[in-house]
């Protein structure tokens, strides 16, 4: 039986209700980070030696390897969950099998978890351009995975993969040092240490990590497709287009089939028709090509430390860089600051192809008393302030953030007061009122959101753990 939503404005009153408590209360720099994958995990990190992972279909904890994060924890420390994973691998974007069938393949990864129902994306080799459904998989060391379809060519030790599962960066706070930055990676339930130079000496006031995943809540999210008219050795083309010229400067492209299928390349630049990518093809695209236009799975970006300075870490390279955008930010994120990549509006304006804004944008609540929201816009490299109504309302220390289609859900401080940021338009509304007693206010982003799904069918939630507590809630979109 097909599952309807039958509540209404005014007639349907919002609730907070019970979910299981937190294992350990939280505490300053204490965050929340979401997979928004298949499962929907939540990373809930504590301590530089407490992390636990919260599902919220279970809605249940348990307690993950420590993280043995470096340096200290508290107010700056910032994570983010990818929808890509390269196992136990760094300075890589894609694993190589070593051996398969037409329903398996060998990896060269110790997996310590049954991944039935992820999925493996095929980039190079036999039946690139192709996702496939994990049935099962092997675990320990050289672990087999077999999917639930049967490939046209049988898998080889040629077949190059995404595993298609989540992956956590965490940067903790202080001096930075040699385990500061770190990624626990699901399939394998490992930690593993990052490059931190290129980043502050020091990290302490708040700070946010942010992915632009070409995969949210388990599937892939496009913002444009189409066949190709012709390619060349760094460019695609697709005559029919009339593009705005470098409105797909950074986002990722994609050949999902015909000649060059597989490949990935992050997009340098645009014409109306003519798409050049950062590195040259492998095999030059044609006209049987056919291709998306997504986020970009390389790249991470970081902002905050009290300092207008961005910073952006390629997966890839495993190397941070300094960004210098045309327009600086006005001031820098304080406490309470937010930084939400922003990718699913319906307006016309928004999914527009031929002048695109999905997934254009980085949103960042100023924090620091101030009512500030600044805009950072990931094709022009450049920042503006945003004008919104009615800018009123300040935010610091105790407010938390959930993005959820077009609207950025926000508890102002440690008040329970909350509010509806929809980005479109520009408008912030009252979202009512937790009566449940936040503790003292302190930094840290520990809201989520999840969602159920049947069919047509999505109802979406709004989690929180409050400040100081163990206490965590949850409220129904309406």
């Amino acid at each position: 039986m097909a599952t309807t939503n039958g509540n209404r404005k005014i007639l349907d009153l919002k609730r907070w209700e019970m979910c299981s408590p937190a294992p350990a209360a939280s505490v300053a720099g204490a965050l929340i980070a979401s997979s928004q994958h298949y499962r929907q995990q939540q990373l809930y990190v504590v301590s530089t030696t407490a992390a636990y992972l919260y599902r919220p279909d279970e809605d249940g904890w348990v307690q993950v390897p420590s993280p043995a994060l470096a340096g200290t924890f508290a107010a700056g420390a910032s994570c983010v969950a990818t929808a890509i994973s390269t196992g136990a691998t760094v300075a890589a974007a894609t694993l190589t099998a070593t051996a398969g069938t037409t329903t398996s393949f060998t990896t060269n990864q110790t997996l310590a978890r049954d991944l039935r129902g992820y999925s493996v994306r095929i980039v190079g080799g036999p039946n690139a351009g192709q996702t496939f459904t994990i049935a099962s998989n092997t675990i320990g060391a050289n672990a087999v995975i077999t999917t639930v379809e049967t490939a046209g060519v049988a898998f080889s030790a040629s077949t190059v993969y995404q595993l298609l599962t989540p992956r956590w960066y965490l940067l903790g706070s202080g001096t930075l040092a040699s385990g500061s930055f770190k990624v626990y990676d699901f399939a394998t339930n490992t930690w593993t240490t990052l490059v931190n130079t290129g980043l502050p000496a020091t990290i302490a006031t708040d700070g946010r990590l942010i992915a632009t995943p070409s995969m949210v809540n388990g599937e892939t999210v496009a913002f444009a497709t189409g066949t190709a008219t012709a390619g060349a050795g760094s460019t695609i083309t697709n005559g029919a287009k009339a593009w705005t010229t470098n409105q797909w400067t950074n986002y990722q492209i994609r050949i999902t089939g015909g000649t060059g299928a597989g490949q990935i390349r992050t997009i340098a630049s645009n014409t109306g028709t003519v798409i050049t990518v950062s590195a040259a093809w492998a095999t030059n695209p044609d006209a049987t090509s056919t291709y998306e236009i997504t986020g970009n799975d390389d790249f991470l970006y970081y902002i905050g430390n009290n300092a207008v300075t961005m910073y952006r870490y390629s997966i890839s390279g495993n190397s941070w860089s300094t960004l210098s955008p045309g327009v600086a930010r006005s001031a820098a994120p304080a406490a309470g600051a937010s930084g939400h990549w922003f990718w699913d509006a319906d307006e016309p304006e928004w999914t527009n192809e031929n002048a695109i804004q999905n997934g254009r944008y980085i949103y960042s609540v100023r924090g620091g008393a101030s009512t500030a929201i600044d805009r950072y816009d990931i094709a022009a490299n450049s920042w503006s302030v945003v004008t919104y109504a009615p800018a009123t309302d300040t935010f610091t220390t105790g407010t938390k953030y959930a993005l959820v289609e077009g609207n950025l859900y926000i508890q102002k401080d440690a008040t329970g007061r909350w509010f509806r940021y929809h980005i479109p338009t520009n408008e912030i509304d009252g979202w009512g009122t937790c009566l449940y007693p936040n503790g003292a206010a302190i930094v840290g982003d520990t809201a989520f959101n999840a969602f159920y799904k049947d069919g047509a069918t999505t109802i979406r939630y709004v989690y929180m753990l409050l400040n100081t507590s163990t206490v965590m809630l949850r409220q129904m979109i309406i």
